[in-house]
Protein backbone atom coordinates (compact mmCIF):
# COMPACT_ATOMS: atom_id res chain seq x y z
CA UNK A 1 0.00 0.00 0.00
CA UNK A 2 1.29 3.18 -1.34
CA UNK A 3 2.18 6.20 1.80
CA UNK A 4 0.96 9.48 1.01
CA UNK A 5 3.97 11.81 2.50
CA UNK A 6 3.54 15.02 3.97
CA UNK A 7 5.20 17.70 2.22
CA UNK A 8 7.44 20.43 4.19
CA UNK A 9 5.22 23.75 4.55
CA UNK A 10 6.25 26.08 2.02
CA UNK A 11 7.25 29.45 2.55
CA UNK A 12 5.89 32.61 0.84
CA UNK A 13 7.88 35.90 0.49
CA UNK A 14 6.02 38.28 2.02
CA UNK A 15 5.54 40.14 -1.06
CA UNK A 16 3.90 37.30 -2.54
CA UNK A 17 1.75 37.18 0.33
CA UNK A 18 0.90 41.35 0.34
CA UNK A 19 0.34 40.68 -3.49
CA UNK A 20 -2.20 37.64 -2.52
CA UNK A 21 -4.07 39.59 0.20
CA UNK A 22 -4.70 42.70 -2.09
CA UNK A 23 -5.91 40.37 -4.49
CA UNK A 24 -8.57 38.34 -2.55
CA UNK A 25 -9.40 41.97 -0.98
CA UNK A 26 -9.75 43.21 -4.30
CA UNK A 27 -12.03 40.24 -5.47
CA UNK A 28 -14.03 40.76 -2.32
CA UNK A 29 -14.35 44.80 -3.06
CA UNK A 30 -14.76 43.88 -7.09
CA UNK A 31 -16.40 48.14 -7.91
CA UNK A 32 -19.54 46.64 -10.37
CA UNK A 33 -19.52 47.03 -13.99
CA UNK A 34 -22.13 49.42 -15.00
CA UNK A 35 -24.58 49.46 -18.04
CA UNK A 36 -27.02 52.44 -18.35
CA UNK A 37 -29.70 51.42 -20.63
CA UNK A 38 -31.05 55.13 -22.07
CA UNK A 39 -33.97 55.38 -24.30
CA UNK A 40 -35.49 57.67 -26.19
CA UNK A 41 -39.08 59.25 -26.00
CA UNK A 42 -40.29 56.23 -23.39
CA UNK A 43 -43.05 57.05 -21.69
CA UNK A 44 -43.14 56.60 -17.79
CA UNK A 45 -46.31 53.88 -18.67
CA UNK A 46 -44.62 52.08 -21.92
CA UNK A 47 -43.59 48.61 -19.97
CA UNK A 48 -46.37 45.86 -19.67
CA UNK A 49 -45.24 45.77 -15.75
CA UNK A 50 -46.01 49.64 -15.64
CA UNK A 51 -49.32 48.67 -16.68
CA UNK A 52 -49.52 49.27 -20.39
CA UNK A 53 -52.40 47.10 -21.97
CA UNK A 54 -50.60 46.30 -25.08
CA UNK A 55 -47.31 46.46 -25.24
CA UNK A 56 -45.04 43.14 -24.70
CA UNK A 57 -41.81 43.34 -22.36
CA UNK A 58 -40.87 40.52 -20.71
CA UNK A 59 -37.36 41.50 -19.99
CA UNK A 60 -38.05 44.99 -18.90
CA UNK A 61 -40.51 43.07 -16.49
CA UNK A 62 -37.57 41.11 -15.36
CA UNK A 63 -35.59 44.01 -14.65
CA UNK A 64 -38.31 45.13 -12.27
CA UNK A 65 -38.81 41.62 -10.81
CA UNK A 66 -34.62 41.56 -10.16
CA UNK A 67 -34.36 45.01 -9.12
CA UNK A 68 -36.00 48.06 -7.63
CA UNK A 69 -38.03 50.51 -9.81
CA UNK A 70 -37.75 53.87 -8.53
CA UNK A 71 -41.01 55.40 -9.48
CA UNK A 72 -40.43 58.91 -8.45
CA UNK A 73 -37.31 59.61 -10.73
CA UNK A 74 -36.71 62.46 -12.55
CA UNK A 75 -34.65 63.33 -15.46
CA UNK A 76 -33.15 66.95 -16.09
CA UNK A 77 -35.02 68.02 -18.67
CA UNK A 78 -38.45 67.58 -20.73
CA UNK A 79 -35.97 67.05 -23.93
CA UNK A 80 -32.81 65.00 -24.90
CA UNK A 81 -30.05 67.16 -25.24
CA UNK A 82 -30.16 68.39 -21.62
CA UNK A 83 -31.37 65.81 -19.91
CA UNK A 84 -28.18 63.83 -21.06
CA UNK A 85 -25.97 66.33 -20.09
CA UNK A 86 -27.34 66.14 -16.82
CA UNK A 87 -26.66 62.50 -16.59
CA UNK A 88 -22.86 62.53 -17.99
CA UNK A 89 -21.94 65.83 -15.15
CA UNK A 90 -24.18 65.63 -12.05
CA UNK A 91 -25.25 69.52 -13.28
CA UNK A 92 -28.45 71.01 -14.32
CA UNK A 93 -28.19 71.66 -18.16
CA UNK A 94 -28.96 75.35 -17.73
CA UNK A 95 -25.31 75.82 -15.86
CA UNK A 96 -24.29 74.95 -19.49
CA UNK A 97 -26.08 76.69 -21.37
CA UNK A 98 -27.84 73.23 -22.96
CA UNK A 99 -31.68 74.53 -22.50
CA UNK A 100 -32.55 72.24 -25.63
CA UNK A 101 -31.56 69.88 -28.10
CA UNK A 102 -28.48 70.53 -29.84
CA UNK A 103 -29.20 71.40 -33.59
CA UNK A 104 -27.48 73.27 -36.38
CA UNK A 105 -25.71 76.06 -35.13
CA UNK A 106 -28.10 78.76 -36.25
CA UNK A 107 -30.78 77.28 -34.00
CA UNK A 108 -28.17 76.69 -31.13
CA UNK A 109 -27.58 80.13 -31.29
CA UNK A 110 -30.70 81.56 -31.07
CA UNK A 111 -31.09 79.51 -27.40
CA UNK A 112 -28.11 81.39 -26.08
CA UNK A 113 -26.97 77.44 -26.68
CA UNK A 114 -23.30 76.16 -27.69
CA UNK A 115 -22.76 73.53 -30.11
CA UNK A 116 -21.50 70.94 -28.23
CA UNK A 117 -21.22 69.83 -24.33
CA UNK A 118 -18.10 71.59 -23.18
CA UNK A 119 -15.26 68.75 -23.38
CA UNK A 120 -13.44 70.03 -20.81
CA UNK A 121 -16.17 69.34 -17.65
CA UNK A 122 -15.37 66.52 -15.83
CA UNK A 123 -17.91 63.74 -16.68
CA UNK A 124 -18.80 60.29 -14.81
CA UNK A 125 -16.70 58.26 -17.65
CA UNK A 126 -13.69 61.02 -16.63
CA UNK A 127 -13.94 59.68 -12.73
CA UNK A 128 -14.11 55.91 -13.45
CA UNK A 129 -11.53 55.35 -16.17
CA UNK A 130 -8.99 57.37 -13.47
CA UNK A 131 -10.23 55.13 -11.38
CA UNK A 132 -9.36 52.14 -13.90
CA UNK A 133 -12.78 51.28 -15.49
CA UNK A 134 -12.73 50.26 -19.20
CA UNK A 135 -15.81 53.27 -20.64
CA UNK A 136 -17.21 52.54 -23.79
CA UNK A 137 -20.56 54.71 -25.38
CA UNK A 138 -22.62 52.67 -27.93
CA UNK A 139 -25.76 54.61 -29.61
CA UNK A 140 -27.41 58.25 -29.61
CA UNK A 141 -24.94 60.86 -28.73
CA UNK A 142 -26.53 63.98 -29.36
CA UNK A 143 -24.35 66.18 -26.90
CA UNK A 144 -23.38 67.82 -30.14
CA UNK A 145 -21.98 66.85 -33.51
CA UNK A 146 -20.52 68.65 -36.79
CA UNK A 147 -17.68 70.53 -37.81
CA UNK A 148 -15.21 70.71 -34.99
CA UNK A 149 -17.57 69.03 -32.50
CA UNK A 150 -15.65 66.31 -30.06
CA UNK A 151 -15.83 62.81 -29.85
CA UNK A 152 -17.17 60.98 -27.33
CA UNK A 153 -13.88 60.07 -26.68
CA UNK A 154 -13.25 63.65 -25.47
CA UNK A 155 -15.52 62.60 -22.71
CA UNK A 156 -13.51 60.01 -21.08
CA UNK A 157 -14.69 57.13 -22.90
CA UNK A 158 -12.17 54.41 -24.23
CA UNK A 159 -14.41 53.48 -27.19
CA UNK A 160 -17.64 54.63 -29.28
CA UNK A 161 -19.58 53.78 -32.30
CA UNK A 162 -22.24 56.50 -32.34
CA UNK A 163 -25.25 58.21 -33.83
CA UNK A 164 -25.50 61.75 -33.61
CA UNK A 165 -21.26 62.52 -32.69
CA UNK A 166 -18.21 63.32 -34.42
CA UNK A 167 -17.40 60.10 -33.24
CA UNK A 168 -17.15 56.33 -35.11
CA UNK A 169 -20.57 55.97 -36.61
CA UNK A 170 -22.79 53.03 -35.73
CA UNK A 171 -24.30 53.13 -38.74
CA UNK A 172 -26.27 55.44 -41.83
CA UNK A 173 -29.68 55.15 -41.50
CA UNK A 174 -29.70 57.39 -45.24
CA UNK A 175 -28.52 54.43 -46.35
CA UNK A 176 -30.62 51.28 -44.49
CA UNK A 177 -34.21 51.89 -44.84
CA UNK A 178 -34.54 49.49 -41.53
CA UNK A 179 -31.57 50.80 -39.95
CA UNK A 180 -33.08 52.29 -36.65
CA UNK A 181 -35.10 49.24 -35.68
CA UNK A 182 -32.25 47.12 -36.16
CA UNK A 183 -30.10 49.51 -34.21
CA UNK A 184 -30.47 48.36 -30.95
CA UNK A 185 -29.59 44.88 -32.14
CA UNK A 186 -26.28 46.94 -33.25
CA UNK A 187 -25.39 48.53 -30.21
CA UNK A 188 -26.16 45.13 -27.87
CA UNK A 189 -23.62 43.51 -29.96
CA UNK A 190 -20.90 46.13 -29.30
CA UNK A 191 -21.99 46.38 -25.49
CA UNK A 192 -21.55 42.25 -25.33
CA UNK A 193 -18.38 42.40 -27.45
CA UNK A 194 -17.13 44.98 -24.77
CA UNK A 195 -18.40 43.07 -21.88
CA UNK A 196 -16.31 40.06 -23.05
CA UNK A 197 -13.44 41.75 -24.08
CA UNK A 198 -13.05 43.43 -20.70
CA UNK A 199 -15.03 40.80 -18.10
CA UNK A 200 -11.62 40.43 -16.09
CA UNK A 201 -12.05 44.43 -14.81
CA UNK A 202 -14.37 46.34 -14.21
CA UNK A 203 -16.08 47.81 -17.01
CA UNK A 204 -18.88 51.38 -17.83
CA UNK A 205 -20.66 51.34 -20.90
CA UNK A 206 -23.51 53.81 -21.71
CA UNK A 207 -26.62 51.99 -24.37
CA UNK A 208 -28.29 55.11 -25.36
CA UNK A 209 -31.20 53.77 -27.90
CA UNK A 210 -32.71 55.75 -30.71
CA UNK A 211 -35.64 53.62 -30.01
CA UNK A 212 -38.78 54.39 -29.29
CA UNK A 213 -37.85 57.96 -31.10
CA UNK A 214 -39.77 59.10 -34.23
CA UNK A 215 -39.37 58.17 -37.14
CA UNK A 216 -40.18 54.37 -36.11
CA UNK A 217 -40.01 51.96 -38.68
CA UNK A 218 -40.24 48.65 -37.92
CA UNK A 219 -39.42 45.24 -39.23
CA UNK A 220 -42.25 43.54 -41.29
CA UNK A 221 -41.13 40.52 -38.67
CA UNK A 222 -41.43 43.10 -36.01
CA UNK A 223 -44.82 44.35 -37.07
CA UNK A 224 -46.13 40.55 -37.19
CA UNK A 225 -46.08 40.59 -33.31
CA UNK A 226 -48.86 43.26 -33.04
CA UNK A 227 -51.03 42.44 -36.42
CA UNK A 228 -53.96 41.78 -34.39
CA UNK A 229 -53.76 44.52 -32.15
CA UNK A 230 -56.50 46.54 -31.76
CA UNK A 231 -55.59 49.30 -29.36
CA UNK A 232 -58.96 51.30 -27.26
CA UNK A 233 -58.31 55.12 -26.81
CA UNK A 234 -60.67 54.49 -23.68
CA UNK A 235 -58.84 51.72 -21.96
CA UNK A 236 -59.27 52.21 -18.24
CA UNK A 237 -55.59 50.69 -17.98
CA UNK A 238 -54.33 54.31 -18.96
CA UNK A 239 -54.93 57.75 -16.90
CA UNK A 240 -57.02 59.97 -17.79
CA UNK A 241 -55.01 62.59 -19.54
CA UNK A 242 -53.47 59.80 -21.73
CA UNK A 243 -57.00 58.36 -22.31
CA UNK A 244 -58.35 62.18 -23.44
CA UNK A 245 -55.25 62.05 -25.60
CA UNK A 246 -55.58 59.00 -27.49
CA UNK A 247 -59.75 59.90 -27.86
CA UNK A 248 -57.98 62.40 -30.62
CA UNK A 249 -56.03 60.26 -31.50
CA UNK A 250 -55.83 59.46 -35.83
CA UNK A 251 -55.58 56.03 -37.01
CA UNK A 252 -54.26 54.69 -33.01
CA UNK A 253 -54.58 50.78 -33.96
CA UNK A 254 -51.93 51.59 -36.82
CA UNK A 255 -50.27 53.72 -34.32
CA UNK A 256 -49.87 51.59 -31.65
CA UNK A 257 -49.00 48.72 -33.66
CA UNK A 258 -45.65 50.39 -35.09
CA UNK A 259 -44.69 52.09 -31.43
CA UNK A 260 -45.53 48.45 -29.36
CA UNK A 261 -43.29 46.69 -32.00
CA UNK A 262 -40.64 48.76 -31.99
CA UNK A 263 -40.60 48.46 -28.35
CA UNK A 264 -40.90 45.00 -28.04
CA UNK A 265 -37.89 44.94 -30.26
CA UNK A 266 -36.24 47.16 -27.91
CA UNK A 267 -36.91 44.78 -25.16
CA UNK A 268 -35.73 41.50 -27.44
CA UNK A 269 -32.18 42.76 -27.04
CA UNK A 270 -32.59 43.91 -23.30
CA UNK A 271 -32.95 40.13 -23.46
CA UNK A 272 -30.15 39.40 -25.29
CA UNK A 273 -27.71 41.56 -23.32
CA UNK A 274 -29.21 40.33 -19.86
CA UNK A 275 -28.21 36.80 -21.57
CA UNK A 276 -25.28 37.01 -22.45
CA UNK A 277 -24.26 39.10 -18.92
CA UNK A 278 -25.48 35.30 -17.38
CA UNK A 279 -23.48 33.19 -20.02
CA UNK A 280 -20.12 35.57 -19.17
CA UNK A 281 -20.69 34.78 -15.36
CA UNK A 282 -20.78 38.43 -14.80
CA UNK A 283 -24.72 39.24 -14.01
CA UNK A 284 -23.52 39.28 -10.02
CA UNK A 285 -20.87 41.95 -11.21
CA UNK A 286 -23.37 44.39 -12.73
CA UNK A 287 -25.55 47.13 -12.31
CA UNK A 288 -27.93 47.95 -15.21
CA UNK A 289 -29.61 51.40 -14.98
CA UNK A 290 -32.82 51.47 -17.31
CA UNK A 291 -34.56 54.54 -17.82
CA UNK A 292 -35.45 57.00 -20.49
CA UNK A 293 -34.31 60.93 -21.41
CA UNK A 294 -38.14 62.31 -21.56
CA UNK A 295 -41.70 61.59 -21.33
CA UNK A 296 -43.33 60.38 -24.78
CA UNK A 297 -43.30 62.20 -27.79
CA UNK A 298 -46.69 63.58 -29.08
CA UNK A 299 -48.56 62.86 -32.20
CA UNK A 300 -49.29 65.82 -33.23
CA UNK A 301 -45.34 67.04 -33.69
CA UNK A 302 -44.17 66.97 -37.74
CA UNK A 303 -41.58 64.77 -37.16
CA UNK A 304 -43.34 62.16 -34.61
CA UNK A 305 -44.70 59.62 -37.11
CA UNK A 306 -45.87 56.59 -35.53
CA UNK A 307 -43.73 57.09 -32.11
CA UNK A 308 -46.35 59.70 -30.67
CA UNK A 309 -48.34 57.23 -29.09
CA UNK A 310 -46.29 56.82 -26.07
CA UNK A 311 -47.89 56.38 -22.33
CA UNK A 312 -47.20 58.73 -19.30
CA UNK A 313 -49.54 56.56 -17.76
CA UNK A 314 -51.96 58.37 -15.25
CA UNK A 315 -48.99 61.11 -15.30
CA UNK A 316 -49.67 64.94 -16.62
CA UNK A 317 -48.92 65.73 -20.09
CA UNK A 318 -45.58 64.23 -22.24
CA UNK A 319 -42.08 65.32 -23.93
CA UNK A 320 -41.38 69.22 -23.72
CA UNK A 321 -43.30 69.54 -20.16
CA UNK A 322 -42.09 69.66 -16.68
CA UNK A 323 -45.74 68.44 -15.73
CA UNK A 324 -45.18 64.64 -14.67
CA UNK A 325 -45.32 62.57 -17.99
CA UNK A 326 -42.70 64.99 -19.36
CA UNK A 327 -39.59 64.77 -16.68
CA UNK A 328 -40.67 61.45 -14.68
CA UNK A 329 -39.26 58.45 -16.32
CA UNK A 330 -38.43 55.22 -15.38
CA UNK A 331 -35.49 54.23 -12.36
CA UNK A 332 -35.15 50.50 -12.95
CA UNK A 333 -31.95 49.56 -10.99
CA UNK A 334 -30.54 45.68 -10.51
CA UNK A 335 -27.24 44.75 -9.47
CA UNK A 336 -28.56 40.88 -8.15
CA UNK A 337 -27.46 40.33 -4.41
CA UNK A 338 -27.15 44.02 -3.81
CA UNK A 339 -30.00 46.61 -5.29
CA UNK A 340 -33.41 44.51 -3.40
CA UNK A 341 -35.36 42.56 -5.75
CA UNK A 342 -39.20 43.04 -6.57
CA UNK A 343 -38.72 46.50 -4.36
CA UNK A 344 -41.08 49.07 -5.47
CA UNK A 345 -39.66 52.57 -4.43
CA UNK A 346 -43.18 54.41 -3.78
CA UNK A 347 -41.67 57.59 -1.86
CA UNK A 348 -37.98 58.79 -2.61
CA UNK A 349 -37.65 61.38 -5.28
CA UNK A 350 -34.51 61.07 -7.05
CA UNK A 351 -33.08 62.69 -10.25
CA UNK A 352 -30.71 62.27 -13.17
CA UNK A 353 -28.41 64.95 -11.50
CA UNK A 354 -28.04 62.17 -8.92
CA UNK A 355 -26.81 59.32 -11.13
CA UNK A 356 -23.06 60.38 -11.31
CA UNK A 357 -22.54 60.63 -7.35
CA UNK A 358 -24.33 57.15 -6.98
CA UNK A 359 -22.58 55.21 -9.80
CA UNK A 360 -19.15 57.45 -8.18
CA UNK A 361 -20.02 55.87 -4.90
CA UNK A 362 -20.78 52.34 -5.63
CA UNK A 363 -17.81 52.20 -7.63
CA UNK A 364 -15.50 53.73 -4.98
CA UNK A 365 -14.71 56.92 -6.73
CA UNK A 366 -14.13 60.19 -5.21
CA UNK A 367 -15.94 62.59 -6.72
CA UNK A 368 -14.00 65.85 -6.64
CA UNK A 369 -15.06 68.78 -4.43
CA UNK A 370 -14.31 70.97 -8.02
CA UNK A 371 -17.40 69.10 -9.36
CA UNK A 372 -19.53 70.70 -7.26
CA UNK A 373 -22.70 68.14 -8.06
CA UNK A 374 -25.87 69.59 -8.00
CA UNK A 375 -27.23 65.73 -7.23
CA UNK A 376 -26.82 63.65 -3.95
CA UNK A 377 -25.03 60.09 -3.25
CA UNK A 378 -28.06 58.15 -3.03
CA UNK A 379 -26.08 54.88 -3.22
CA UNK A 380 -27.55 53.96 0.65
CA UNK A 381 -30.62 53.92 -0.72
CA UNK A 382 -30.59 51.92 -3.70
CA UNK A 383 -28.98 49.17 -1.60
CA UNK A 384 -31.93 49.10 0.20
CA UNK A 385 -31.37 51.87 2.67
CA UNK A 386 -34.46 54.06 3.94
CA UNK A 387 -35.60 57.14 1.73
CA UNK A 388 -33.89 59.50 3.53
CA UNK A 389 -34.89 63.25 2.51
CA UNK A 390 -33.43 65.22 0.36
CA UNK A 391 -30.71 67.79 1.14
CA UNK A 392 -31.58 70.40 -1.74
CA UNK A 393 -34.74 69.65 -3.86
CA UNK A 394 -34.55 68.96 -7.55
CA UNK A 395 -34.83 71.63 -10.34
CA UNK A 396 -35.68 72.71 -13.64
CA UNK A 397 -35.99 75.62 -16.07
CA UNK A 398 -37.83 75.65 -19.47
CA UNK A 399 -37.38 77.96 -22.17
CA UNK A 400 -37.45 76.78 -25.04
CA UNK A 401 -41.70 77.84 -25.81
CA UNK A 402 -43.42 74.33 -25.57
CA UNK A 403 -45.12 72.68 -23.66
CA UNK A 404 -47.88 70.05 -23.80
CA UNK A 405 -50.10 67.81 -24.44
CA UNK A 406 -52.80 70.80 -23.56
CA UNK A 407 -53.55 73.08 -26.84
CA UNK A 408 -52.58 76.83 -25.53
CA UNK A 409 -51.37 75.99 -22.21
CA UNK A 410 -47.72 76.88 -20.53
CA UNK A 411 -47.20 76.54 -17.10
CA UNK A 412 -44.35 78.94 -15.38
CA UNK A 413 -40.95 78.02 -16.52
CA UNK A 414 -39.48 77.30 -13.33
CA UNK A 415 -40.17 74.04 -11.42
CA UNK A 416 -39.06 72.38 -8.09
CA UNK A 417 -39.53 69.71 -6.47
CA UNK A 418 -39.18 69.86 -2.26
CA UNK A 419 -40.70 67.00 -0.48
CA UNK A 420 -44.55 66.12 -1.57
CA UNK A 421 -44.89 69.61 -3.00
CA UNK A 422 -43.98 70.50 -6.80
CA UNK A 423 -44.36 74.72 -7.72
CA UNK A 424 -44.10 76.23 -10.96
CA UNK A 425 -43.52 79.88 -10.62
CA UNK A 426 -42.48 82.44 -13.37
CA UNK A 427 -38.76 84.72 -13.30
CA UNK A 428 -40.56 87.41 -11.39
CA UNK A 429 -41.93 84.99 -8.60
CA UNK A 430 -45.47 85.44 -10.06
CA UNK A 431 -48.18 82.92 -11.39
CA UNK A 432 -47.47 80.01 -8.95
CA UNK A 433 -49.15 76.92 -9.08
CA UNK A 434 -48.41 74.16 -6.33
CA UNK A 435 -49.38 70.15 -6.69
CA UNK A 436 -49.17 67.65 -3.90
CA UNK A 437 -47.14 64.74 -6.06
CA UNK A 438 -47.91 62.15 -3.62
CA UNK A 439 -51.75 62.37 -3.55
CA UNK A 440 -52.24 64.03 -7.50
CA UNK A 441 -49.81 62.49 -9.73
CA UNK A 442 -51.97 63.56 -12.15
CA UNK A 443 -51.39 67.51 -11.29
CA UNK A 444 -55.07 68.16 -11.58
CA UNK A 445 -55.34 70.45 -8.27
CA UNK A 446 -53.96 73.39 -7.99
CA UNK A 447 -53.19 73.44 -4.16
CA UNK A 448 -51.53 77.42 -4.15
CA UNK A 449 -53.92 79.34 -2.83
CA UNK A 450 -54.88 76.89 0.01
CA UNK A 451 -51.03 76.95 1.17
CA UNK A 452 -49.55 80.16 0.82
CA UNK A 453 -46.48 79.52 2.84
CA UNK A 454 -45.59 76.21 1.25
CA UNK A 455 -45.87 78.67 -1.84
CA UNK A 456 -43.36 81.35 -0.65
CA UNK A 457 -40.84 79.23 0.73
CA UNK A 458 -40.69 77.46 -2.48
CA UNK A 459 -40.60 80.17 -4.68
CA UNK A 460 -37.48 81.94 -2.77
CA UNK A 461 -35.95 78.33 -3.40
CA UNK A 462 -36.59 78.28 -7.02
CA UNK A 463 -35.74 81.82 -7.56
CA UNK A 464 -32.42 81.88 -5.54
CA UNK A 465 -31.34 78.73 -7.65
CA UNK A 466 -32.24 80.82 -10.74
CA UNK A 467 -29.88 83.47 -9.78
CA UNK A 468 -27.18 80.72 -9.61
CA UNK A 469 -27.56 80.16 -12.97
CA UNK A 470 -25.36 81.77 -16.05
CA UNK A 471 -27.05 84.70 -18.11
CA UNK A 472 -28.67 83.61 -20.90
CA UNK A 473 -30.14 86.11 -23.60
CA UNK A 474 -32.82 83.28 -24.46
CA UNK A 475 -33.48 83.39 -20.51
CA UNK A 476 -33.83 87.32 -20.95
CA UNK A 477 -35.96 86.97 -24.04
CA UNK A 478 -38.29 84.68 -22.40
CA UNK A 479 -38.76 86.36 -19.52
CA UNK A 480 -39.29 89.36 -21.45
CA UNK A 481 -42.14 87.93 -23.46
CA UNK A 482 -40.68 86.52 -26.23
CA UNK A 483 -39.79 82.27 -27.12
CA UNK A 484 -37.47 80.76 -29.36
CA UNK A 485 -39.91 78.40 -31.65
CA UNK A 486 -43.06 78.00 -32.68
CA UNK A 487 -45.71 76.05 -30.78
CA UNK A 488 -46.67 72.79 -32.68
CA UNK A 489 -50.61 72.40 -31.34
CA UNK A 490 -51.95 75.70 -32.33
CA UNK A 491 -49.85 76.81 -34.95
CA UNK A 492 -49.24 80.11 -32.91
CA UNK A 493 -46.32 81.90 -33.46
CA UNK A 494 -44.55 83.27 -30.85
CA UNK A 495 -42.72 86.74 -31.02
CA UNK A 496 -39.13 85.69 -31.80
CA UNK A 497 -40.12 82.68 -33.85
CA UNK A 498 -37.22 81.24 -36.31
CA UNK A 499 -37.77 82.94 -39.90
CA UNK A 500 -37.90 79.67 -41.97
CA UNK A 501 -37.59 81.37 -45.40
CA UNK A 502 -34.70 82.87 -43.95
CA UNK A 503 -33.16 79.85 -42.90
CA UNK A 504 -34.45 78.36 -46.46
CA UNK A 505 -31.57 81.03 -48.01
CA UNK A 506 -28.84 80.26 -45.82
CA UNK A 507 -29.18 76.42 -46.95
CA UNK A 508 -29.61 76.91 -50.32
CA UNK A 509 -25.91 77.21 -51.00
CA UNK A 510 -25.97 76.79 -54.52
CA UNK A 511 -29.17 79.39 -55.17
CA UNK A 512 -31.04 76.80 -57.44
CA UNK A 513 -34.07 77.75 -55.20
CA UNK A 514 -34.36 74.13 -54.00
CA UNK A 515 -32.49 71.77 -51.04
CA UNK A 516 -30.83 69.19 -51.38
CA UNK A 517 -30.15 66.24 -48.78
CA UNK A 518 -26.37 67.30 -48.77
CA UNK A 519 -27.56 70.95 -47.62
CA UNK A 520 -30.50 70.15 -45.60
CA UNK A 521 -29.49 67.27 -43.50
CA UNK A 522 -26.03 68.56 -41.97
CA UNK A 523 -28.28 71.34 -40.11
CA UNK A 524 -30.10 68.86 -38.42
CA UNK A 525 -30.04 68.52 -34.47
CA UNK A 526 -31.35 64.46 -35.22
CA UNK A 527 -28.61 63.29 -37.90
CA UNK A 528 -30.39 59.63 -37.29
CA UNK A 529 -33.91 60.88 -37.96
CA UNK A 530 -32.80 63.55 -40.48
CA UNK A 531 -33.13 61.60 -44.17
CA UNK A 532 -36.72 60.42 -42.88
CA UNK A 533 -37.17 63.53 -41.74
CA UNK A 534 -36.10 65.20 -45.57
CA UNK A 535 -38.39 62.62 -47.16
CA UNK A 536 -41.34 63.68 -44.98
CA UNK A 537 -40.95 66.87 -45.82
CA UNK A 538 -40.35 66.40 -49.72
CA UNK A 539 -44.33 66.45 -50.16
CA UNK A 540 -43.97 66.18 -53.93
CA UNK A 541 -41.78 63.06 -53.94
CA UNK A 542 -39.26 64.85 -56.43
CA UNK A 543 -35.82 64.49 -53.99
CA UNK A 544 -35.38 67.81 -53.44
CA UNK A 545 -36.72 70.65 -50.88
CA UNK A 546 -38.89 73.47 -52.51
CA UNK A 547 -39.09 76.81 -50.10
CA UNK A 548 -42.65 76.55 -50.29
CA UNK A 549 -42.35 72.85 -48.75
CA UNK A 550 -39.61 73.57 -46.53
CA UNK A 551 -41.12 76.60 -44.67
CA UNK A 552 -44.56 74.26 -44.60
CA UNK A 553 -42.91 71.79 -42.75
CA UNK A 554 -42.30 74.26 -39.85
CA UNK A 555 -46.36 75.08 -39.36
Amino acid sequence: MKTQSRPFPTIIPMRTLLALLLLTLTAVARPPNVIFILTDDQGWGDAKFAGHPYVKTPNLDRLAKEGTWLRQFYVAATVCSPSRAAFMTAHYPARHQIHGHFSDHAQNAARSMPDWLDAEVTTLPDLLKQAGYATAHFGKWHLGHGKDAPAPEAYGFDVSKTVNSSGPSLGDEGKEPYFRARSTTLMVDETIKFAQANKDRPFYVNLWTLVPHAALKPTPEQLAVYAELQPKADDPAFGEWTRKYYANAKDLRSQMQVFCASLTDLDTQVGRLLDALDTLGLTNDTLIFFSSDNGPEDYRIGNAANAGVGSPGPLRARKRSMHEGGIRTFGLVRWPGKVPAGRVEETAVTGGVDFLPTIAALAGVKVPASLAPDGEDKSAHWLGGGAAPRTRPLHWEWISGVQGPEDGYMPPPLCVRDGQWKLFVKHDGQGAQLFDIPKDAAEKHDVAAANPEVVKELTAKALAWAKTLPASPARDKFVAGGAVRTTPRTGQKTKANLDRPKIFESWDKNKDGFLAKDEFIPHMGDQADAPARFIRFDQDKDGRLSKDEFVRAGN
